[in-house]
């Protein structure tokens, strides 16, 4: 036996109950993991089934094909002369567990039930699994304050695996590494990760960044974004440098109390004698993406895996000349790019995707403008409140990101409407500015919100019939975080859509993103979008120019929402607790006073319109204060929304 051993750990993009295609990503994984000499491959969490299963854990088919794809798996040359760590559900004694079953030459050696469920944030372990009580470490485990790996370090363990199924989230990445870093800097180690990507079939992305590190530094390094189905990342590493660490780090059975671990003995070895010339990986610097790159690359990967697994042949968005439709066209643009460059890299399973989207098996994307005239339709949908500036701004970013672009007016389809309504009622509503109240004021602009959906859904369904091509179009929407929050949309207009690729980001991560555009891409439209105020354009012009502001709306701004909405999710702020903070946060600006009446608009509008999230499109999972009420942000609809305690309570602190 040697002392180095090479080991592989892995990210694939799983689906949700596509059995045949997971196995195949599995198999795919093993043997280029074996074609670069490891001895031991670690796969994602629940790779066999994918994580996001979700109720469907309940169903004994559920179980009943995973241990088909296992027996596939043992029975698989592929699988012969190397240790396979795969990840699926098992039942045992009628109690369902989240498991690992390691495998080798056909025998299973150990099968591993994670010990600490994950039950935060999107994840809902507890639902469908119970807790086991051995040694080992599975995903959130890593992130425990007892994690495993303590124990099991001090009991001598020399290599830790981590199974994972972790998702994106804006600014996380640091954190990860820095645990898989803290894991083994104590005692020494070597720590494998391995991860889940891509979109399995719901709101999150799975962010790949498999990792090795050793004795607290990271030596190997998967990418967090890319289109490859399949990414191996291996190691060579030498056990002895982890012994030596061990030697001048650890004492266990001086200083410590620790749980043995279970062992199992077999005749295999990850290492040979013929190795002394095998070169070990060096430590690396973990290079993190930004936000704005975040951003750009994040949701343009789950753009792609929704776009390729739904069967639709493009999409479809309704393009205003603001921010964040404009944010939501540049993430298209993004998605084109990536295509473009794993074509040139020769990614055969996006070319084939691709060609499928377009309807043309002799196509090869090669330019992101011209991919995104194939695939990407733009709407300007203006009506007698629109200006041209953002007619303007709308047309001049779908001609530099080569969008197939169409304006069109909607006030026939307004008039015809309020003309129904009229008829039945002998009334005529009339905007604020025309003397109208503001019931009858809201209800103009939501109209012409609505009607809005209805065409995009029309044109989505209908565009492609209309040139003779098969296929729909998925339609996108474009409502950010802020102003899901705050309910500052109306409820079946176009923030309804299939999917929202920003609708977990923040008005002033976008504008950020933009700026990064205009470096990255070119984009200079976009210079003129970021400088207009931000619009909604459903109350009449003034001179020819728009008089109505999102902000002036609101009440408050995009930046101090953000931190708004981070006090209520992240801070697990009510109203008291927020304005005994935003007291201090705000202080150089605003009184306490001031502070106390925007923390009650705050909470007058989100509880007014907290109905709104329970029919929101789903959207990209980006921030960990998003108010999404699928299972993230759980919350009632109905409110009280006087909060006469919890005011009364801020008036006391205010002397009112």
């Amino acid at each position: 036996m040697g002392r180095k051993v090479i080991l592989a750990t892995c990210s694939l993009n799983q689906w949700a109950l596509d059995f045949d295609g997971n196995l195949e990503r599995i198999l795919r994984s093993i043997a280029i993991a074996k074609s670069q000499g490891a001895k031991y491959r670690l796969g994602p969490e629940l790779e066999i089934c994918g994580y996001g299963c979700a109720d469907h854990f309940y169903e004994s088919d559920t179980l009943l094909h995973c241990f088909q794809v296992l027996r596939k798996l043992l029975e698989s040359p592929v699988t012969q002369d190397i240790i396979c760590d795969v990840g699926m559900p098992i039942m045992h004694h009628n109690v369902r567990y989240n498991c690992r079953v390691i495998f080798l030459n056909g025998k299973i050696l150990l099968i591993r039930p994670k010990m600490l469920l994950a039950n935060y944030g999107n994840n809902r372990e507890f639902r469908w699994f119970s807790p086991w009580n051995k040694l080992s470490e599975m995903c959130a485990e890593l992130w425990n304050p007892r994690s495993p790996h303590v124990d099991m370090g001090l009991d001598g363990v020399e290599i830790f695996t981590n199974s994972s199924a972790s998702y994106h989230e804006l600014r996380k990445a640091d954190h990860r590494v820095n645990l898989v870093k803290s894991a083994t800097m104590k005692s020494g180690g070597i720590y494998m990760f391995a991860n889940q990507k891509g979109c399995d079939g719901d709101r999150l992305y799975y962010d790949g960044c498999a990792t090795v590190a050793i004795n607290g530094d990271i030596v190997a390094q998967g990418r967090q974004f890319s289109l490859d189905d399949v990414e191996v990342v291996t190691a060579i590493l030498d056990l002895e440098d982890v012994r030596s660490y061990k030697g001048e780090h650890c004492h266990p059975h001086v200083e410590y109390e620790h749980k043995p671990c279970h062992r199992v003995k077999l005749d295999f070895s990850l290492s040979d004698c013929e190795d002394v010339y095998l070169p070990t990986h060096q430590p690396i610097e973990w290079q993190f993406h930004t936000p704005e790159e975040e951003i750009s690359l994040g949701p343009a990967c789950w753009l792609w895996d929704y776009l390729r697994r739904s069967g639709q042949a493009g999409f479809l968005l309704p393009l205003s000349g603001g921010v964040d439709s404009s944010s939501t066209a540049c993430i298209v643009y993004s998605m084109c790019v990536l295509v473009c460059q794993a074509v040139r890299d020769g990614n055969t399973q996006v070319l084939e995707d691709v060609q499928r989207v377009v309807n043309d098996g002799s196509y090869t994307p090669r330019d992101p403008r011209e991919l995104c005239r194939r695939i990407f339709t733009t709407c300007y949908m203006a009506s007698e409140n629109s200006s041209e500036g953002t007619r303007n701004r709308a047309k001049d970013l779908a001609s530099q990101i080569g969008s197939s672009h169409m304006n069109l007016n909607i006030d026939m389809a307004v008039k015809g409407m309020l003309g129904i309504f009229s008829m039945v009622t002998g009334k005529c509503p009339q905007f604020r500015a025309n003397g109208g109240s503001t019931r009858e004021n809201l209800a103009l602009q939501n109209v012409q919100a609505r009607i809005r959906m209805i065409l995009a859904y029309l044109f989505a369904q209908l565009s492609q019939w209309a040139e003779g091509k098969p296929g729909g179009l998925l339609v996108l929407g474009s409502a950010n975080v802020d102003e899901s929050l705050t309910g500052y949309f109306t409820k079946y207009d176009c923030s309804s859509a299939d999917i929202n690729p920003i609708g977990g980001i923040s008005k002033t991560d976008l504008k950020s993103f933009l700026q990064y555009c205009v470096e990255q891409f070119q984009l200079t439209a976009l210079k003129s979008i970021m400088a207009a105020p931000p619009t909604a354009e459903l109350e009449p012009l003034t001179d020819g120019q728009v008089s109505q502001t999102d902000e002036s709306d609101m009440g408050m701004t995009y930046s101090e929402l953000s931190v708004i909405g981070r006090l209520r999710k992240i801070s697990k702020c009510g109203p008291y607790s927020m304005f005994c903070k935003l007291i201090h946060t705000w202080r150089e600006a605003l009184s306490p006073l001031q502070v106390a009446a925007k923390v009650k608009h705050f909470f007058q509008m989100y509880s007014v319109n907290r109905h709104k999230m329970t029919t929101v499109t789903p959207s990209y999972h980006a921030e960990s204060y998003g108010p999404d009420d699928n299972r993230f942000d759980l919350r009632p609809f109905l409110y009280n929304t006087r909060w006469s305690w919890q005011f009364r309570a801020i008036d006391n602190q205010v002397g009112i």
